[in-house]
C-alpha cells in the first residue's frame, strides 16, 4: 500500500474518532512545506508537496504528517545526504505535528477573510518531540476552503540532527520552514 494512502487513512480515522458529529473538518493530502538554509558556503532549499494535514475548526485541533523522503532538492546529492545522513529517513520516515489553535475565538471559519493565528503543539522530527508555539494566518475562502500559512525557524540541534564537521559551514544552525496548505471541507 502506498505511504500516502496509509497516511490519509490514519488521518481520516483520527478525525472521525476524535471529533464530534457537528465538527467543521478540513483536510488536505497535498499541502506544501518547504525549508531553506543559508550558510556561508551553501544555500539549501527543498519542497514537499505531499503534506497531509487536518483541522477541526470547531475545537482548533490540527495535525500534520510529512513523509521525509517526499522532500525534493535541486541537487540529487543534497537529497541523498538529507535522507541518509541527516534525517535518517529510513529510521525516522515521518515528521508529525499535533497542535491546537490557541486563539480560536478570534477566528470565524464561516466568514471569508484573513485571520492571524497562534498554534501550540508538539512537533516530532528525527524521533525527537519538542513543544513549539508558532504564528501564522488562515484565509477563509467561501467557508469551504481554508488557506493556512506560517514561517518559522527550527534549530537543527533541537532535533538531534548531527551535522559532520566537514560540512558544518554548509548548513545553518536554524532552518527556515514555510508552511503553505489549502484545506478543503469534508
Amino acid at each position: 500500500m502506498k505511504p500516502s494512502i496509509i497516511i490519509f487513512s490514519v488521518l481520516f480515522v483520527w478525525l472521525v474518532s476524535s471529533f464530534s458529529a457537528e465538527a467543521q473538518r478540513y483536510m488536505t493530502k497535498n499541502g506544501n512545506i518547504s525549508f531553506f538554509s543559508e550558510a556561508p558556503m551553501e544555500t539549501i532549499k527543498a519542497d514537499n508537496n505531499q503534506v497531509n494535514a487536518a483541522l477541526d475548526a470547531q475545537t482548533g485541533d490540527i495535525v500534520f504528517k510529512i513523509l521525509i523522503k517526499s522532500f525534493q532538492f535541486p541537487k540529487a546529492l543534497m537529497q541523498e545526504h538529507f535522507n541518509e545522513n541527516y534525517l535518517e529517513s529510513d529510521k525516522y520516515p515521518n515528521s508529525i505535528f499535533r497542535g491546537k489553535i490557541t486563539n480560536l475565538s478570534t477566528i470565524d471559519f464561516s466568514k471569508e477573510g484573513t485571520y492571524d493565528t497562534e498554534i501550540d503543539g508538539d512537533m516530532t522530527i528525527h524521533g525527537v518531540t519538542k513543544a513549539i508555539s508558532e504564528k501564522g494566518t488562515f484565509t477563509v475562502e467561501s467557508g469551504e476552503k481554508i488557506h493556512g500559512k506560517s514561517k518559522f525557524l527550527v534549530k537543527v540541534a533541537d532535533y538531534d540532527i548531527k551535522i559532520p564537521g566537514t560540512v558544518i559551514n554548509n548548513i545553518a544552525e536554524s532552518i527556515e520552514v514555510t508552511v503553505d496548505i489549502e484545506l478543503a471541507k469534508f
